[in-house]
């Protein structure tokens, strides 16, 4: 039905448009008696072999949602009824921001890709901990956190740390976004100094706390081996739990959409088909050199490159271009692959 009627209108209209009439309908459907067991009926899977336990946490299974689909905490367990076995909001930010200019977000159909801008628009980590705090999540939840655009980086330890703990209780993990390519010098926290800042705060953050939460850090494809290599000592010394590989991308290899429309388009991070393998090599790398949990995402349009995440070295993989231009079977069709292939 999403191939065939909801996607060819959808693709109709802006791709920010059409994210908010999914959200706008899949708020409407939460007040349709029996909607959840449908959407379930049609589109989960479950299996015990598809059971992972990471971080402490009983995934049902190893597919989640990517941040940027619920930004703001608002459809996480109807995106759930979809068999999502763990779902990541925000980016969020310690105070809401509007996000870059319009028009910030654009679909390369023929890639399968997606090229943003958005600037991290939200409404804030407090908005989010409304929604959490009054709807009891019927899955895990993941809070991706990150500074404002307007503080310098500095001050961003601050802001890491005040949207850490207003949602400490209610997120299951933490994913630090310090890849995003589209806020100004936003990648720059990636640098060793700016990044011991912002995950020693939060470390000693969690010290403060009754239960422990796990923290990740979310790496951008864009930056050299030697670089990861410092990161990755950094994540073992600090005790970061995981690494989530990877971010949007800066470049524009690969495609097959013309020049001249890319160079339209302009600035932004590349998400989507053409991603994948850049994607695929640093879960490879990462898996070479660590034994740090992974989580994979970027390309992973269809059940082939699920496989290959997880045979690669990834623990769980996360989603989003693949359900915009495939739809809510995607979950499924990679769950009964990843029984089929026997992956562990």
């Amino acid at each position: 039905m999403y191939k065939l009627l909801l996607k060819p209108i959808l693709f109709l209209f802006s791709p920010e448009t059409a994210h908010k009439m999914i959200i706008g309908l899949l708020k409407f459907l939460h007040y349709i008696p029996f909607s959840g067991a449908i959407f379930r009926l049609f589109y989960s899977y479950k299996n015990k072999k598809l059971e992972r336990e990471l971080f402490g946490i009983k995934f049902p299974n190893p597919v989640g949602l990517a941040a940027g689909l619920d930004k703001n905490g608002e459809v996480y367990n109807e995106m759930a009824n979809m068999g999502f076995g763990f779902i990541e909001i925000g980016s969020l930010t310690p105070q809401p921001q509007p996000g870059n200019p319009k028009p910030r977000c654009f679909r390369l159909v023929r890639d399968r890709a997606i090229i943003n801008r958005m600037g991290i628009n939200n409404k804030g980590s407090e908005y989010a901990l409304k929604r959490l705090s009054t709807r009891r999540a019927r899955v895990i939840i993941g809070a991706n956190i990150t500074k404002l655009t307007s503080t310098p980086n500095e001050s961003a330890p601050t802001d890491y740390e005040a949207a850490f703990i207003q949602l400490y209780d209610y997120a299951d993990y933490f994913a630090l976004n310090v890849s995003c390519p589209n806020v100004k010098d936003l990648t720059g926290l990636q640098e060793i100094d700016s990044l011991s800042a912002i995950v020693n705060r939060l470390i000693a953050g969690r010290a403060t706390q009754k239960i422990y939460k796990p923290i990740l850090l979310k790496i951008s494809p864009d930056i050299t081996f030697e670089h990861l290599d410092k990161i990755i000592e950094l994540i073992i010394q600090s005790q970061i739990d995981g690494i989530i590989a990877t971010n949007t991308t800066r470049g524009r290899e690969g495609l097959t959409t013309s020049s001249d429309v890319i160079d339209s388009i302009g600035d932004g991070g590349l998400s989507g088909a053409p991603l994948f393998g850049k994607s695929l090599e640093f879960v490879a790398y990462l898996k070479s050199r660590t034994s740090v949990p992974i989580i994979a995402v970027g390309g992973i349009m269809g059940p082939a490159e699920a496989i290959e995440m997880l045979k690669a070295g990834a623990s769980l993989i996360q989603i989003y271009s693949g359900f915009i231009y495939s739809g809510p079977g995607i979950v499924r069709k990679v769950l009964k692959h990843i029984v089929k292939s026997n992956i562990s």
